[in-house]
């Protein structure tokens, strides 16, 4: 039952970046998004920890002290900012974020806003993913460059929603990078 569950969780996941990723014209990021999940290393674990109210590598790193479903996952997907952790070797070889591609970070908003909805259901506005981001954003180790342009997104999804947001993204992101993204 749980590992029925956990997958209908995942699956509503991708299905709603991909939505996101696909009205602003991230086709490939938007089919490709957390395929890892699927993986033995993932998604059996997500299934002994689902809860279905939020992620199981939450519980899965209250029981052990870590979530290796999480060392893997982030590991493998370029959407999170902790991919792109690393030796700064201008900053005394101190560990830092490093500034990722914009295109990242865009599937990294559409996530938040995909697992926002998918843990809130009913309970979710377009405020949720910035207050999700606010609970735990002065213990990120994040580029100050990828920070800004993630806050700059989540801001005005709370102020001005999804449609404007995503005409903003499409018109002033998308466009400007000549179809790059």
């Amino acid at each position: 039952m749980k590992a029925w569950e956990h997958l209908k969780t995942i699956n509503h996941h991708k299905s709603e970046v991909m939505k996101n990723c696909f009205q602003v014209g991230m086709y490939k990021q938007g089919l490709l998004h957390d395929l890892s999940k699927y993986s033995p290393s993932e998604f059996l674990v997500g299934c002994r920890y689902y809860q279905g109210n939020r992620s199981p590598n939450a519980a899965e790193r209250e029981e052990k002290g870590y979530s290796s479903a999480w060392l893997h996952h982030k590991g493998r997907n370029k959407h999170h900012f902790e991919y792109w952790i690393d030796v700064d070797m201008d900053r005394g070889f101190e560990v830092a974020g490093m500034q990722m591609p914009v295109k990242y970070v865009l599937e990294m908003f559409m996530d938040r806003i995909a697992a926002s909805k998918t843990y809130q259901k009913e309970k979710y506005t377009d405020v949720s993913p910035l207050e999700y981001y606010n609970r735990t954003r002065d213990v990120m180790v994040i580029h100050p460059k990828t920070r800004r342009q993630l806050e700059v997104l989540l801001k005005m999804l709370a102020k001005h929603g999804e449609e404007e947001t995503f005409q903003y993204i499409r018109e002033h992101i998308i466009k400007r990078r000549s179809g790059a993204i």
